[in-house]
């Protein structure tokens, strides 16, 4: 693979060098996950392809697609998918999530699911108690990747979770509509494939996640 020089994050990069695909990956630039002001704003075959299956959802604002460095993100907003101070998906949020495992049967990616959550934390769902808006948003997370493992078979290595509380916010207007907004799950479909570990350890598989496990223990 031959790179051309490029403004990166660490000033112009040297061009004219070769690099196997197994180093780029080990530095961190897979192909996939190259900045975007490499990849410019041409959109890849993938996002076209999610575009299409939620093409409805996205018409009618439920979703949002975007694709930045990690990979695609599949943004679930609005207030359909959680009842405020809930982590309990609905039935709406089920479904959609049932149409994102097909999505993912069909791509051999990693997957990392991200809860949010507004900055509203007076609402308390019977059976339901979150010390911060921390909690809340991680027991989103969990509950969207156990539902994807457990009703719809999405391998578990494949699998992480994440919570930012109520920071990221995309809105911070106050409304009962923008608190809805941020009340929201990303699904992250990661750029690059997953790596072999160049050592063996019992304690974890074989792959590495991309973007986030080292070559190196």
């Amino acid at each position: 693979i031959m790179l051309s020089p490029f403004q990166g994050a660490r000033g112009i990069m040297p061009g004219g060098n070769t690099l196997s695909k197994q180093k780029l990956e080990d530095m961190g630039l897979t192909v996939e996950a190259m900045p975007a002001e490499v990849k410019g704003k041409v959109q890849s075959k993938e996002k076209f392809q999610v575009k299409q299956i939620f093409e409805d959802e996205i018409k009618k604002k439920k979703i949002k697609i975007t694709e930045e460095e990690r990979g695609i993100v599949i943004s679930l907003i609005g207030d359909g998918y959680f009842a405020p101070g809930s982590a309990k998906l609905t039935d709406e949020g089920r479904q959609i999530l049932t149409k994102i495992s097909d999505l993912l049967a069909r791509m051999d990616s990693y997957t990392r699911i991200e809860g949010y959550a507004d900055d509203e934390m007076t609402a308390r769902p019977q059976g339901e108690f979150y010390e911060s808006a921390w909690e809340l948003a991680a027991q989103r997370a969990i509950n969207a990747l156990r539902f994807l493992e457990e009703k719809n078979e999405v391998p578990a290595e494949k699998l992480s979770a994440a919570t930012y509380g109520k920071t990221r916010q995309l809105t911070q207007s106050g409304t009962p509509e923008a608190r809805a907004l941020n009340r929201r799950i990303d699904v992250i479909i990661l750029a690059g494939k997953g790596q072999s570990r160049s050592y063996k350890d019992p304690a974890l598989p074989q792959g590495r996640v991309p973007q986030t496990e080292s070559s190196v223990p």
